[in-house]
């Protein structure tokens, strides 16, 4: 059971807009917890009209100037924030595993995959250039820019509450955009210290702004005809809502959503390594990321040996405070920690096996915290919800198969197709397995095919809304427009002025 101190005596998460702190007007305001405790530490401003216009009206009139200055000058800004941010990044891996639970290794996990953008984005100049031919007819030069698109938002989950926003903001930022991030409700810190940083790095006012809120604020950047596109990451309902809402009122949309990501184990992979792989992408930042692995498939005849030593490794792992020497954390939230243990019950009403129960894990930390200790169900009905249904917590499943095609079949027939892996030695089931599986990330002997982010990052069919993916070249292409330009200029020879169309 939580502990709910008096809200009217936390301190309350503001909003940054134009280069400060800035209270809101609404009222409202929503419990931040401190996951491993159960106790709210904080609140956090819920959005009103009057917020979120005053969050456009400033990021709409910083655009401009932004959108103007130089290219080299807009790369200082992104090499002096990327310094900051490596020197400063212990303080945001504390303030992430306060408020998700995830252990502080985790935490500092995802900046470094953040960082990897935010190195991207600062060679940026390279990938905004255009392409010029000269001469496709007769004094005709046809040449491309790229330019920005204006305002964007970006609405990012809880489970990864810096990575996800630096997927976005570094790459839109450079190409010269200005950024609304609307980060969760149930961590919103490491928004407002990254804004901090930007201010610092030297990013003009209202490029960067913090918009906390609920799903007023979200549709509030879903709705202004001032957000040129918009940015985001969750669960496959709200994916497709923000999808169809954001086009549907003619902006760019990227809506990533959920996942049920499976590894296929072949009868000749090496199951030490598969093992220990399933431990870190099962278990790792509790379940709580849409690139886990949830489903373990199992080519006969090697799902008995390796469930013992996935068993073996699953009684080594310490649940607890992640400011501990903990292997994992807590869930985010209470209500979230009950709906992840309820799926455990669905097995066992499904007739699944309960090889590992984490719902009596023993914490190394305040026992009041939001615990489910690592739980593994073996024989997994794949007409379950536990099958299914996106769990994001610390429950790994595993279904038995008769073949490598029946295996490949049952993640094809899946809804979602965010991420995959296989296990093997045999480099010719591996080849086949990442031209026949139908899932945007593949990773081979790789439990996490997250890729780097020179890559794009993105799934199919319902994990993804929209024709193009984060980061790398696509992210690039999303936070840029085009334009292409038909020059004639006159020789000096020329005898007179001539406002004809060419003629060959």
């Amino acid at each position: 059971m939580s502990i709910a101190a008096p809200t009217e005596t936390l301190p309350t998460v503001p909003h940054w807009i134009d280069g400060a702190e800035f209270p809101s007007s609404s009222g409202r305001t929503a419990p931040v917890f401190d996951p491993a405790r159960g106790v709210a530490t904080k609140n956090v401003s819920l959005a009103d009209t009057a917020d979120i216009e005053a969050a456009i009206s400033s990021a709409k009139a910083a655009f401009p100037e932004w959108r103007d200055l130089s290219l080299a000058r807009r790369q200082a800004v992104l090499f002096r924030f990327r310094e900051l941010l490596e020197a400063k990044k212990g303080e945001l891996a504390e303030i992430i595993t306060s408020e998700h639970g995830k252990v502080l290794s985790d935490a500092l996990g995802e900046i470094s995959r953040g960082q990897e953008v935010v190195e991207f984005a600062t060679g940026l100049a390279h990938h905004l250039k255009g392409e010029y031919s000269e001469q496709v007819s007769t004094g005709i030069d046809v040449y491309s820019t790229k330019q920005p698109l204006g305002v964007v938002g970006v609405i990012s989950p809880f489970n990864f509450p810096a990575m996800v926003p630096m997927w976005f903001f570094p790459i839109a930022i450079a190409a010269g955009n200005a950024v609304i991030l609307k980060p969760s409700e149930k961590d919103p810190s490491a928004a407002i210290w990254l804004a901090k940083l930007w201010k610092e790095a030297g990013l003009p006012d209202g490029v960067f702004t913090v918009l906390n809120g609920d799903k007023e604020a979200v549709d509030g950047l879903l709705l202004s005809p001032d957000v040129a596109a918009i940015s985001f990451v969750g669960s496959t309902p709200i994916a497709r809502y923000v999808y169809e809402t954001g086009t549907a009122n003619g902006k760019r949309v990227q809506a990533l959503g959920g996942a049920k990501n499976h590894m296929l184990v072949l009868p000749d992979a090496d199951l030490d390594l598969t093992a220990d792989a399933a431990i870190n992408a099962g278990f790792g930042s509790a379940g709580e990321r849409c690139m886990a692995i949830s489903v373990v498939v199992a080519v006969e005849p090697v799902a008995d040996e390796l469930i013992e030593k996935i068993t073996q490794r699953m009684r080594t792992l310490v649940t607890g405070d992640g400011r501990r020497n903990c292997d994992m954390g807590p869930l985010v939230t209470e209500v979230h920690r009950d709906k992840v243990a309820s799926y455990i019950e669905v097995a066992e009403q499904d007739g699944a096996t309960i090889v590992v129960d984490g719902r009596g894990v023993q914490p190394d930390g305040d026992p009041n915290g939001f615990w489910l200790g690592p739980t593994l169900v073996d024989r997994v009905p794949t007409t379950s919800r536990v099958y299914t249904e996106e769990i994001f917590g610390p429950v790994l499943s595993v279904v038995r198969v008769s073949s490598y095609q029946e295996g490949v079949a049952l993640i094809n027939a899946g809804a979602f197709g965010n991420g995959t892996a296989i296990f093997t030695n045999d480099g010719g089931a591996a080849r086949r397995f990442q031209n026949e599986v139908q899932v945007g990330m593949i990773g081979i002997n790789v439990p996490i095919p997250v890729p780097a982010a020179t890559f794009s990052f993105g799934g199919w069919k319902a994990s993804l809304f929209g024709d193009t993916k984060a980061h790398g070249a696509e992210g690039v292409r999303f936070y840029t427009q085009q334009k292409a330009i038909t020059s004639r200029w006159l020789d000096p020879s020329h005898g007179g002025i001539n406002l004809g169309f060419p003629q060959n």
